[in-house]
């Protein structure tokens, strides 16, 4: 079934300080949004010039990918300045006006703050890595080898082999869960806390409207540096890493997600507090524990606002049982956890090709995103249904994908160029050689394109935003009664002055499902008036939603 069409739905005003709460974010990743300079490479100024666009879709923010100086070994998540806009994407004056040009059309900014570790060309590193005995000596991990001269434990890189590194100024091993170019900032030391305190308080000056925390369960170690015990095969899973990576081999109770990390994320949340509307999204990245995880930084209000875990972002098909499986647990483990649910990001495939589907249930899965519980982020291009694009090896960036091509292509197929219009070279992103191709499976479905069809994905994406923004009770309200028949989905979403039924067909066959009691009215233009007697029949990739007002 169709979002309602009869007449576009308006975005509510929201100014309190849980805007947040049930917001739509739209994610970009700077280097493929869009180009102002001819150089091939998204800019700063390029997001500026596309914020029309992103108000259009009716969403209330947006989280940029870093942007900070950086060697981009790992694309800017390896930061050398964390006050400096790296001049790749522009300069602090171009963000400065960026933001003013966001807020003037009601679009919060928050920005991707990796604090869990840096490069190593970062000054910090620099003089932590000079001797033993200096005043940065502590900020980063650094361990004695074995007497054999091995790494001091078994932990791995989530990148491939150790994560520990040999260093010869030192003659120690430094720490990196990721990269050997990103070593890991001792958080156990007082004074790094208080230097990314500072980082974060810089940017909050700035006016920003908070943060997207990459990797927030990797900030603690173990202190003792103990080994991780082994995983089981069939508890092993691909939602951090493909099942290539030896990662997957290790159950990492001693690497990350440290009980330390609650007092630390509690002076964040402290110091964000003291800014109005402001807010904090963490990611967490653990393929055992993420909504437990989740659960515990989100818990009460002196800790995060709001987490994403990976459950809607593995390879696994979102089924009707495995959503109500999904938060059947987050009940059990954190019944007042607030998620943030993604679909697609930079970091995997986009879901139209890792699940499979069609336009239509890419319709429909936008609109059971904007109806679950939580907020939602959209990764730039998901608005357009874009598949993943096929990456040639010559043509990889990735050095994840470089490192296990070609049983893992890596990333750079969700990475490639913003298609803006469909008949210009480069689909309007950039008049010079793009730094990955423009995929021409996604040219076709260039935005352009879908602004003259009404009927487009685009402007279904539209409508989609526009209804969760219509109800308040799929904004912030509870959501119940969550059950699983075959491969319908049903749940109610309710608050003090409305309740919406939602049902969907997530499976390949026609479904008869019973409505509910009582006078709803149904939303959308193909059911007309509903009384909630008797049963309806969703075929494939088809969904109902209903609502009445409460009192």
């Amino acid at each position: 079934m169709n979002v309602q069409n009869t007449a576009e739905l308006s975005k509510s005003t929201k100014v309190s300080a849980d805007w947040w709460r049930g917001g739509v974010i739209y994610q970009i990743y700077p280097r493929s949004f869009q180009d102002s300079t001819g150089d091939g490479i998204g800019d700063l100024k390029g997001i500026t010039q596309r914020l029309g666009y992103i108000a259009s879709l009716g969403v209330d923010a947006i989280w940029i990918s870093p942007f900070f100086k950086s060697p981009m070994k790992d694309f800017g998540y390896d930061v050398s300045d964390y006050r400096d806009v790296d001049p790749m994407f522009g300069t602090m004056a171009d963000f400065k006006d960026l933001l003013e040009q966001a807020h003037s059309l009601g679009l919060k900014v928050m920005i991707d703050l990796v604090l869990s570790h840096t490069s190593d060309q970062h000054p910090w590193f620099s003089e932590s890595r000079a001797k033993r005995d200096n005043p940065k000596s502590d900020w980063y991990v650094w361990a004695d080898p074995k007497p054999d001269g091995t790494p001091p434990n078994n932990w791995l890189s989530i990148f491939g082999g150790s994560a520990w590194q040999w260093d010869s100024r030192r003659l120690q091993y430094y720490l990196h869960n990721f990269l050997t170019a990103q070593p890991d900032l001792n958080f156990h030391c007082p004074d790094v806390q208080d230097a990314l305190l500072d980082v974060a308080r810089f940017w909050l000056d700035l006016g920003v409207d908070g943060f997207r925390l990459d990797t927030i369960n990797f900030y603690f170690h173990d202190m003792q540096l103990r080994d991780n015990p082994g995983l089981p095969m069939d508890q092993r899973n691909a939602s951090i890493a493909p099942m290539v990576n030896p990662y997957n081999h290790q159950d990492h109770l001693f690497s990350k997600s440290q009980p330390e990390n609650i007092a630390f994320l509690e002076r964040l949340r402290a110091l964000t507090d003291q800014y109005q509307n402001r807010a904090c999204l963490g990611e967490v990245g653990d393929a055992q524990r993420g909504l437990e995880i989740m659960g515990t930084y989100t818990s009460g209000d002196k800790r995060m606002h709001m987490c994403y875990a990976f459950e809607f972002l593995e390879k696994r098909a979102l089924t009707a049982t495995y959503a109500k499986q999904v938060f059947d647990q987050l009940e059990d483990k954190a019944g007042d956890a607030w998620p943030c649910w993604a679909f697609s990001n930079h970091d995997v495939q986009r879901h139209a090709s890792r699940w499979g589907l069609d336009d239509a249930a890419i319709r429909q899965h936008a609109v059971l995103m904007m109806c679950l519980r939580g907020s939602a982020c959209l990764y730039q291009g998901e608005e357009l249904g874009l598949p993943e694009a096929d990456v040639p090896y010559e043509h990889l960036q990735d050095p994840y994908g470089i490192e296990f091509w070609p049983e893992f292509k890596g990333r750079d197929g969700c990475r490639t160029p913003m298609v803006w219009a469909a008949q210009d070279e480069h689909s309007g992103f950039s008049s010079g050689r793009p730094w990955l191709p423009v995929s021409s499976a996604q040219a076709d479905r260039a935005v352009d394109q879908m602004e003259q069809d009404r009927d487009s994905m685009l402007h279904h994406y539209r409508r989609a935003i526009a209804l969760r923004h219509a109800h308040s009770a799929l904004l912030s309200g509870q959501q119940t009664d969550m059950a699983a028949s075959n491969s319908i989905l049903t749940f109610l979403r309710e608050d003090a002055t409305e309740q919406v039924f939602c049902a969907f067909n997530l499976g390949s066959k026609g479904q008869e499902i019973t409505l509910p009691d009582g006078n709803w009215q149904a939303i959308g233009d193909e059911l007309g008036s509903v009384d909630g007697k008797g049963s309806l029949t969703l075929g494939p990739a088809q969904f109902c939603l209903m609502a009445r007002k409460r009192g």
